[in-house]
């Protein structure tokens, strides 16, 4: 087997077929986005060469810094909240039996197993105005004010709650990913600690997060990621209205680039879009890093 590993010709071949897909799907798609993004182009019909006329326009253009402001604003409430909570859940589930932590674990991953469409218009309907639950429970407990409350079509409201949508369907994903970290935390080292007189706060700190913090790297890594190219439930929600409040980068390149025919405009956000995706992982490698040396 190590004869077979250390022939040249053998990783070649094993390596190609990887290469060429990144090649294809990654690298090649890219390279193309960042030419037009030089371009005037509709799609169709002749290009027009304006160089960093694209670029300049995004610094001007207040949806996109709403879009950016959203995705930032998705990544901070998941980080935060949804994950935060997520990992006081899988700490729980832990501590039970094997039959109750499946039920439990089942029942918090069925919205991840939903269709993304199936989920917002499921909630969609739960945030209608007129005949949608949200309200109607509202209306139970005699907060008339509700009575016809436009969730998704309200400036103040529609952003909170198309982020609700998407935290809902992601919190099975995080729970599971907690859940399959903490059972790798050694049991000896949290004994010892508490043998040691350690409290469950100095246990947490010290103990089980320094050795979670690979896993949670993986999981706020994915977070930027998946909040980066959101787009699905916006666009089945709200297209990033009222008033582009709950625009987000994926759904406005799209709007410019298919629905405005601003080819060129739109690759210009896709390349700022991986630029900046690329910048802030980076950013939180560096830190899990640090982290990690310290540790």
């Amino acid at each position: 087997m190590q004869g077979i590993f250390s022939d040249r010709k053998t990783i070649a071949v094993l390596v190609a077929p990887g290469l060429a897909i990144m090649l294809f799907a990654i690298v090649i798609p890219l390279i193309i986005s960042l030419y037009l993004s030089f371009m005037q182009w509709r799609g169709i019909g002749a290009m027009k060469f304006i160089g960093f006329a694209n670029y300049a326009r995004l610094f001007q253009d207040r949806l996109f810094w709403q879009s950016l402001y959203n995705v930032l604003l998705l990544i901070l409430v998941t980080v935060v909240f949804q994950n935060v909570f997520a990992f006081f859940i899988a700490s729980l589930l832990t501590k039970l039996s094997t039959r109750a932590s499946q039920l439990l674990r089942t029942i918090y991953f069925i919205p991840a197993t939903l269709s993304l469409v199936v989920v917002t218009k499921l909630w969609a309907n739960v945030f209608h105005p007129r005949y949608g639950m949200l309200n109607k429970i509202f209306q139970l407990f005699g907060l008339e004010q509700f009575a016809e409350f436009a969730w998704l079509g309200n400036t103040q409201t529609a952003i909170w709650s198309v982020i609700w949508i998407m935290i809902w369907q992601g919190f099975g994903w995080a729970v599971l990913f907690f859940y399959s970290g903490l059972l790798t935390v050694p049991k000896d080292l949290e004994e010892a600690a508490l043998v040691d007189g350690a409290n469950k706060l100095q246990v947490l700190f010290h103990v089980v997060l320094p050795n979670m913090l690979p896993v949670i790297q993986s999981i706020v890594i994915i977070v930027i990621i998946s909040s980066f190219k959101q787009m699905e439930m916006v666009w089945f929600s709200t297209r990033g209205g009222p008033g582009g409040t709950t625009q987000f980068l994926a759904v406005y390149l799209y709007q410019r680039a298919f629905e405005f025919g601003e080819y060129g405009y739109g690759n210009a956000i896709s390349v700022l879009l991986v630029l900046i995706a690329v910048i802030v992982t980076a950013l939180v490698q560096q830190i899990f890093k640090k982290s990690l040396e310290h540790y």
